[in-house]
């Protein structure tokens, strides 16, 4: 200190000039200058003595400040930053160091890096303090950095995130890197949805962006999209099993998420004030939903049935405590009060199905690890064990040597059936392993197939398995979960349905859902075997037909081949016959019976009238597929369809939204390799839009009209597609692990008002397979919570998107199973 008034003393003595002098003077002060430096770059606290020095810095810096910014703007305004260091401003490239040298004229380190922090500190405190700063004082005190002083000069962009930038530039005032995660911020918020997608394996990350081509439809503006590159591999694992001419990989996509076809249709579901949400609060949702994930405590189901598990067809302990069992009512649906949430285990040994069409002659024997059928059955040629496969050599019991002759032998008999043309959507009944239907895609037939889950064991996995359509069902004690007057043929080979007994009663379900001037199919011994019982039989099915108005259409002698007969049926398409029989029974159903109702609705023996008015629905035949399948059913004309319009336009509508998805997103934008994809579920089908316009690839999709929804089922078989009715507050009737890919639009938002969200998930996971996508498009809140639920399954993200209020998810399911095990009581036999 003595020092230091020493020279302040003699510098104002203006007599004393000599240069040994000056020197002395200048060490001292060079001297003096280096202590102030350490002793600052030791202090952990900035501490002001006097204000003058502190002044001083802060007078020099904001100088060198406005100095760059004048030298950066040169006059006028600075381009936005982008991710090249080549479009920055030449200043702001170099950085403040020119500037220093400039203002310091060679007289030193003055303006060193502790220096500038330590008056930036300063600053920041002054700040906080003085509340009436203004903006521009504000951007000049905001960092040092010559990077985002050009940055943000001008930018009206970057002018609502200076403070917070401030703090980052003072950890990293020198990098590059702040301006690059700013600019990638800034591109996420401008685009029109917010995406997050899985990490790659390589920490990539794959972008594509929309087509600006245009169907006329393009009202949506393009949409950025980023999709997990896992998708890219599933692609090219599987693009050396795909046909010649299959479909080509393209990346690009062009609406994930058509907003305005949306906003058209889903006006019963949709909210349209949205906004975009900041990164903050999504960051803070996204941390809220990961802790909440911690609560999902999974645990593996033990029961009975194993990784067969069923829980409305495996309740043991409601089949215990039936009355009667001669109706079937064991093999009928009994669902527990409340859903399981557990998971069901996989069969040891599980692979990846087969992939169709060679699903349809054989399988892996670890997926359906049983054997009884095959003993059973196999002099039969349903089913056989073939080293590490299952095989299926013939098709059933009616057609050992092929189903392909048997279906030809039925059109033959009868020509009206015209399969693929005027026959598009049949039932099945008693289906064994299904090869029936299996084998009428070739003819361009669908089948709604059904077996009940018995001692033929496992008949419908089989099916399933395989690739074919079928369900877990009986004819017992109620009617069957599809509309009336839908089917075009139904048929039943040698199926061991007692259909003459109780008035006729289940034959008569059968003439509820047969579509007038459809056929029942028949081949069973008690056409062509001379066997009392079955002569019997057969006369009593003469008679119950012939009451019935039904026309024996043909009753064919014994295939050569096959070895079997056939007898063909035709309901009438008016009320004529009814009219005129002198016996009323079995009687007309009262005009107060809704012959749609379906949903556990006690069986009845009585008929219906057939429809006569020319704009009820079955009075006309639907045209010939795949006519059908694009116009609108001639019965909704007079109706206001789902989403308020008049039901034809709510119908097109629908039909062009669906194409738009598939076609622009689904196919080639989700990631999905659909040549590995055969059995799909619709789970809130509305329209079939969705299954509608999958028509080209080789996969089956069965549709599923909640009982809470509009019935619009009828409309589905109209277009010859096909699908039933279901609660999904309880289980399907299908086995574990049944299909490919799960679509679910506006379903969960519904379903979580009046179920158990969890046993609705378990349920999901229960029947997709290892590996199977679902893909959920709802409310925004229900696709977080979903996408939390099943990565605590860990169940792969593959993509998800949102855009006001409304999500998209997609994801995979894992072969993880849970080690904590849960007894489920009402399913131990």
């Amino acid at each position: 200190m003595a020092l230091g008034k020493y020279i302040r003393v003699d510098n104002n003595n203006n007599n004393r000039k000599s240069p040994g002098y000056c020197s002395t003077v200048t060490v001292v002060v060079f001297v003096g200058l280096c202590l102030v430096g350490i002793w600052m770059m030791t202090s952990s606290s900035s501490v002001s003595v006097g204000g003058d020095p502190a002044q001083e810095k802060k007078t020099q810096l904001e100088d060198k400040v406005m100095q760059v910014i004048s030298d950066s703007n040169d006059g006028g305004n600075t381009p936005q930053f982008e991710d090249n260091p080549g479009d920055l401003p030449e200043d702001a490239t170099k950085g403040d160091t020119n500037a220093s040298l400039a203002e310091n004229d060679g007289k030193g380190n003055l303006d060193t890096q502790e220096n500038r922090d330590d008056a930036e500190e300063t600053k920041l405190e002054e700040s906080k303090k003085d509340d009436g700063q203004s903006a521009a004082e504000g951007g000049e005190k905001s960092g040092d950095s010559g990077e985002n002083f050009g940055g943000e000069g001008d930018s009206q962009e970057n002018s609502d995130d200076k403070k917070s930038d401030s703090e980052e530039s003072k950890e990293k005032p020198d990098s590059d890197e702040n301006v690059k995660n700013s600019e990638e911020s800034s591109e996420k918020s401008d685009s029109d949805g917010n995406y997050k997608t899985s990490d790659f394996d390589d920490g990539e990350k794959k972008e594509d962006e929309s087509s600006s081509e245009s169907n006329g439809d393009q009202a949506d503006g393009q949409i950025e999209e980023k999709v997990d590159q896992n998708y890219n591999k599933e692609l090219d694992k599987s693009s050396d099993e795909t046909k010649d001419g299959g479909q080509e990989k393209n990346q690009s996509s062009n609406e994930v998420f058509p907003f305005g076809a949306q906003s058209e249709l889903l006006n019963e579901t949709m909210t349209q004030t949205g906004s975009f949400s900041t990164q903050a609060s999504e960051s803070k949702a996204e941390k809220e939903a990961w802790l909440s994930s911690k609560k999902y405590s999974w645990k593996v189901c033990n029961s009975t049935a194993g990784p067969d598990y069923i829980p409305c067809l495996d309740n043991w302990e409601a089949i215990r405590h039936l009355h009667s069992t001669k109706h079937y009512e064991h093999r009928e649906r009994h669902c527990p009060e409340e859903p399981p949430t557990c998971l069901v285990p996989l069969p040891e040994g599980y692979k990846r199905p087969i992939e169709w069409p060679k699903s349809r002659e054989k399988i892996w024997y670890y997926n359906v690890p049983h054997t009884k059928l095959a003993q059973i059955k196999g002099h039969q040629n349903w089913v056989k064990v073939t080293g590490e496969y299952l095989t299926f050599p013939g098709g059933g019991t009616q057609f050992k040597h092929g189903a392909l002759h048997y279906i030809d032998f039925i059109e033959e008999s009868v020509p009206d059936v015209a399969w693929g043309k005027r026959t598009r959507v049949i039932l099945d009944v008693g289906c064994g392993v299904a090869s029936f239907g299996g084998f009428l895609f070739d003819r361009n037939v669908v089948a709604m197939s059904f077996a009940p889950k018995d001692e033929h064991e496992a008949q419908v996995q089989f099916a399933l398995e395989r690739g074919i359509p079928a369900v877990s069902a009986v004819m017992g004690t109620k009617r069957l979960p599809y509309p009336s007057r839908v089917f075009d043929v139904v048929h039943c080979a040698r199926c061991r349905v007692p259909w003459h007994i109780e008035g006729g009663k289940l034959l008569l379900e059968l003439n509820r859902v047969l579509r007038p001037g459809g056929f029942f199919v028949w081949s069973a011994t008690p056409i062509y075997q001379s066997i009392p019982e079955d002569v019997e039989i057969w006369e009593a099915m003469v008679d119950l037909t012939k009451s019935m108005c039904w026309e024996l259409v043909n009753k064919t002698s014994k295939d050569e081949v096959n070895g079997v007969a056939v007898a063909s049926f035709r309901k009438p398409t008016s009320n004529d016959c009814y009219e005129q029989r002198t016996k009323q029974e079995p009687p007309l159903c009262p005009e107060s019976d809704d012959p749609n109702a379906a949903w556990n609705v006690p069986l009845q023996a009585c008929m219906h009238k057939a429809p006569v008015d020319a704009s009820e629905r079955g009075s006309q035949w639907p045209d010939r597929w795949p006519a059908r399948l694009e116009k609108s059913p001639y019965w909704l004309s007079s109706q206001v369809g789902v989403y308020g319009k008049a039901a034809p336009e709510d119908f097109a509508a629908d039909r062009e939204h669906w194409k738009r998805v598939v076609t622009k997103s689904y196919i080639n934008g989700m990631g999905i390799s659909w040549s590995s994809v055969r059995n799909v579920m619709d789970m809130n089908a509305v329209y079939g839009g969705f299954a509608a316009a999958l028509k080209d690839l080789d996969l089956w999709v069965m549709n599923v009209v909640p009982i809470d929804s509009p019935d619009t089922l009828p409309v589905i078989y109209e277009r010859g597609l096909f699908g039933m009715y279901h609660d999904w507050c309880e289980s399907f009737s299908t086995y574990p692990r049944s299909y490919d890919l799960l679509h679910a639009d506006h379903l969960f938002s519904k379903v979580k008002k009046r179920c158990n969200l969890v046993a609705v998930v378990a349920e999901v996971d229960r029947i997709l397979r290892p590996e199977g996508k679902l893909i959920v498009r709802d409310k925004l809140e229900i696709i977080n919570a979903l996408e939390n639920m099943l990565k605590s399954m860990q169940w792969e993200v593959r993509m998800t998107y949102s855009k006001d209020k409304e999500g998209l998810l997609c994801v995979q399911k894992s072969k993880w199973r849970p080690e904590e095990v849960e007894t489920i009581e009402y399913a131990i036999a």
